[in-house]
């Protein structure tokens, strides 16, 4: 039995009209490419998480920053997350040093600036394809729609020709239309779903790397501030 509704729902498919065919293959497209971001956010975000959690342990371990930075240099993996704030601040701050500036205020200032663009890069990682996700959750159903209207439309444009108009007549049009909504939910729910988590879960990171970057920002304003 369902191997023969299968069947049916394919034929729909198939005896659809030109313009519900390529709406549903615009939706069928759409849900694919949702699905691949999903797992790939999902894979990122997760990885993201681990190694914030990882490098805060380190960090507060007691660790001496010139060793942590050096370790990072040595790692044969790219660094990404939090690591890459850590990395661009500490080097500002090494380098407006080993220059020699005297104003603690203009070291802290280049330091923050630094470790801001690098915040802004890894918010960027944090939030990429989500639009793509918010786009097909908020569109798809109109979509869908679309197809649905303009294939109920020509079955009863159809009914001009036939003098005895039947439950019959336009079931097969209107199941084909309706196949259409179907696909625009499909792609639809699962994108806004994944759609809220993510950007939940970057959210969340973001904070976390900004709390950091603040505490961070203390501990080279101690710093810059003692050797005065």
């Amino acid at each position: 039995m369902g191997e023969s509704e299968s069947l049916s729902i394919f034929s729909l498919i198939i005896n659809a009209s030109l313009l519900v065919q390529l709406v549903m293959l615009v939706l069928f497209l759409a849900s694919i490419i949702s699905w691949v971001m999903i797992v790939q956010r999902g894979r990122y975000q997760s990885r993201a998480k681990s190694q914030f959690e990882e490098f805060e342990n380190t960090f507060w371990s007691g660790i001496d920053l010139n060793q942590l930075y050096r370790q990072g240099n040595k790692g044969n993996q790219g660094v990404d997350g939090v690591e890459n704030v850590f990395r661009a601040g500490f080097k500002e701050f090494s380098r407006l040093r080993q220059q020699g500036a005297s104003d603690p205020d203009a070291v802290m200032e280049g330091t923050q600036r630094a470790m801001r663009v690098a915040l802004a890069r890894e918010e960027e990682k944090l939030e990429a394809n989500l639009s793509f996700l918010a786009s097909v959750a908020s569109v798809s159903p109109y979509i869908g729609l679309f197809g649905t209207v303009w294939g109920i439309m020509n079955s009863f444009r159809g009914l001009a020709n036939v003098h005895q108009a039947t439950l019959a007549t336009v079931a097969p049009g209107i199941s084909e239309a309706l196949v259409a909504t179907a696909m625009g939910l499909f792609a639809a729910i699962p994108a806004v779903l994944a759609y809220n988590r993510f950007s939940h879960r970057a959210e969340v990171l973001i904070n976390g790397y900004q709390t950091f970057a603040e505490e961070f920002s203390s501990i080279l304003h101690r710093q810059v501030h003692s050797r005065q």
